[in-house]
């Protein structure tokens, strides 16, 4: 009876040494990169963006390609955390590629595209849609790097390296990964993003640079600390590019409300989603989105035409130097991805 009970003991001993060995393991192997990073550029033109040209921009929040139409998400109130096989990720993958190569956008900005991740079924996203656009110059910014995601516990996230990707018709001087501020508590840090900002400088014609920056802010924040740290921080960061004299636009998806309106009703609202701080907007500075055409869902339950909850939370903000001449966000009814992508199209100014 005795070596019974004390076999019995063993059992709580040998739990907690997993537990130990575990988050050891993670805080070791954790990401933690430097405020900036400089990034590695492939680039494939050589072009200079002439100051009196036209250009165009899509943003689209790709959900690594395995949230469509048919998935809900668990962070959101749903209860999955991959979708069911790697065919039905290929099939999301092939789509939307076969969109941005027939969009023919001058520069692309691709959020949540992963490199290699048990959601996605190790499908290097990356590489395909890089191969798609095989004329385009192309970067890549880590923010979502964790060797195994614990949630949800009956079918964990697992590991996932995840990130943005820029894509650009014309020579990218330099691509940057800026760190964002504001962090989690240090136990779900350790399984969450790390947000970053992604800048690439584009040479123009009349020696100055126009600078896209590519983003994707936090959106689970309780209270909403960290996005207030992350406001602040784009806030500064405008206010001293665009001293220098550059244009500068800011796009993707900034898990916020972008529209004008004076008032909403948020008694639907999924609780993650926030309004865009009315102070937050520079001086001068314009946003472009398409307030007719929803970017985003709710991920509580699949997508329903007509029921599910919809918001517009993707688009850019751009300097006083640069005019607006279209913004158009594609309806595309969320067949392949949580979000639509949205497209714009800009000139420089003398």
């Amino acid at each position: 009876m005795k070596k019974k009970y004390k076999r019995l003991l063993y059992i709580p001993i040998v739990i907690i040494l997993i537990f130990i060995t575990f988050f050891t393991h993670i805080a070791l192997t954790d990401y933690k990169p430097d405020d900036i990073v400089s990034l590695s550029v492939e680039n494939k033109s050589k072009e200079l963006l002439d100051i009196d040209s036209t250009f165009s921009i899509t943003t689209f929040n790709i959900g690594y390609c395995g949230l469509d139409k048919t998935e809900d998400f668990f962070m959101d109130g749903g209860t999955r955390s991959k979708p069911d096989s790697h065919d039905q990720v290929n099939n999301n993958l092939k789509k939307i590629s076969s969109f941005l190569d027939k969009e023919n956008s001058d520069f692309i900005m691709i959020q949540e595209i992963d490199k290699k991740a048990s959601r996605s079924y190790d499908i290097n996203q990356y590489e395909y849609i890089e191969q798609i656009l095989n004329e385009y110059s192309a970067s890549f910014a880590t923010n979502f790097k964790v060797p195994f995601v614990p949630v949800p516990v009956k079918k964990p996230t697992s590991y996932v390296e995840s990130g943005l990707a820029f894509f650009s018709k014309y020579e990218v001087t330099s691509s940057n990964r800026l760190d964002l501020p504001g962090k989690e508590m240090w136990i779900r840090q350790l399984f969450d993003l790390d947000r970053c900002m992604m800048e690439n400088r584009i040479a123009v014609s009349n020696g100055k640079e126009l600078i896209i920056n590519n983003l994707h802010l936090s959106a689970y924040d309780k209270g909403g600390k960290v996005r207030v740290q992350q406001m602040k921080f784009l806030q500064d960061y405008i206010k001293e590019n665009y001293k220098a004299g550059n244009y500068i636009i800011l796009g993707g998806d900034w898990n916020h409300v972008i529209t004008n309106k004076d008032s909403y009703d948020m008694s639907n609202w999924p609780e993650w989603l926030q309004v865009l701080p009315k102070d937050f907007t520079p001086k001068d500075f314009k946003w472009a989105f398409d307030e007719k055409n929803p970017s985003v869902r709710d991920l509580s339950e699949v997508y329903t035409l007509g029921e599910t909850f919809t918001e517009v939370i993707d688009g850019f903000l751009v300097s006083p130097n640069i005019e607006i001449i279209d913004t158009h966000g594609y309806n595309l009814k969320f067949e392949n991805s949580d979000h639509n992508p949205v497209t714009g199209s800009f000139k420089l100014k003398n």
